[in-house]
């Protein structure tokens, strides 16, 4: 064994970089792969009235079990299935409707290969993504996905390293086109995402959270700078939603537009409101997610959102706090 003291910084920064150069290699040749049999392999998953069962031995295992958990959080159902533990009656979580994509580099992994002759007498398609495109494993699955590789990042050339990358990266490829060919939504990833911020984004729509009845901020835009201020103050939410004659919303009047106003102009209380107002305010209406209203707080820097209705009436308000409140933001 070599002693590490011989290995100066240089070297190790090259040997990572040529990890990464190997490792990207094989990705862009897997590329190039791409056609007829992958295609076959994404149909036959679409037509399944099942579920996708992943399975594979070691390192292959471990990417099999990530493919599976992307699978599932994209729309299609899917579960790992240990090829040694197959054996001993976990097999029967294969069922006739489903769909089996075995992994192994050399297509010979024997725990792998003892699975076969169970997924042969169902009658399930098999999907073998494997470097071996003359193994046992390939000569029996129905589609062969290649993931051969010229070599693998380890030096020795033996640790899989490059062939799990590329492994790892089609069954991206896979979920991805599913989720394109099932036509999964935003709102459909929310929903396998009952946790965290994203979940409770779902859970809650803006009618449920909003600011509404006689809390609404509502005042016309006709008034003075002045009153204006005097009514932001008294509703204590930062902002005023301005509405013309027929209550239709024309702006918002914020902390930061009084600043900015009092600022500009030394009179600025002989004003009227509506010289001042920010016109074209962001809305959103009852019916959307909370997580939208969130991703629009952010994208344009601002604390509230005016709720209108189909004739752009003001109907709530929505702000940050309420969304913070309720875990959202």
């Amino acid at each position: 064994m070599q002693n590490s003291a011989t290995i100066d910084t240089f070297e190790l920064i090259k040997s990572a970089k040529d990890v990464f150069d190997i490792e990207a290699n094989s990705i862009l040749k897997l590329k190039e792969r791409i056609g007829d049999d992958f295609i076959r392999a994404l149909d036959l998953i679409y037509a399944s009235k099942g579920k996708v069962v992943v399975t594979g031995m070691g390192k292959s295992g471990l990417i099999g079990r990530k493919i599976a958990s992307t699978l599932c959080s994209t729309g299609t159902p899917a579960v790992f299935l240990h090829p040694a533990e197959s054996t001993h009656g976990d097999s029967g979580i294969i069922s006739r409707n489903d769909v089996v994509i075995a992994i192994s580099n050399s297509g010979e992994t024997q725990e792998l290969l003892n699975l076969l002759p169970l997924i042969l007498r169902f009658g399930v398609p098999l999907i073998g993504i494997t470097g071996g495109l003359k193994s046992t494993l390939a000569q029996k699955s129905d589609v062969v996905l290649d993931i051969s590789v010229e070599r693998e990042a380890c030096p020795l050339n033996k640790a899989p390293t490059a062939s799990t990358t590329a492994t790892l990266a089609l069954g991206d490829a896979i979920a991805v086109c599913l989720l394109k060919k099932r036509g999964f939504s935003y709102e459909d990833f929310l929903l396998y995402h009952p946790s965290g911020s994203l979940g409770k984004g779902i859970l809650y729509k803006v009618g449920e959270l909003m600011v509404k009845d006689d809390r609404i901020p509502v005042i016309s835009q006709d008034v003075t700078f002045e009153e204006a201020i005097k009514f932001v103050s008294e509703k204590c939410l930062g902002t005023a939603l301005l509405v013309d004659k027929n209550l239709q919303l024309k702006g918002v009047l914020t902390d930061g537009d009084i600043r900015r106003a009092v600022i500009k102009h030394p009179d600025a209380r002989n004003l009227m409101v509506k010289d001042v107002m920010t016109k074209n305010p962001k809305t959103i209406g009852t019916d959307e997610l909370c997580a939208k209203a969130l991703a629009i707080m952010e994208k344009y820097s601002i604390t509230s959102l005016a709720v209108v209705d189909d004739n752009n009436v003001p109907i709530g308000l929505l702000h940050i706090h309420d969304l913070l409140r309720a875990g959202v933001a």
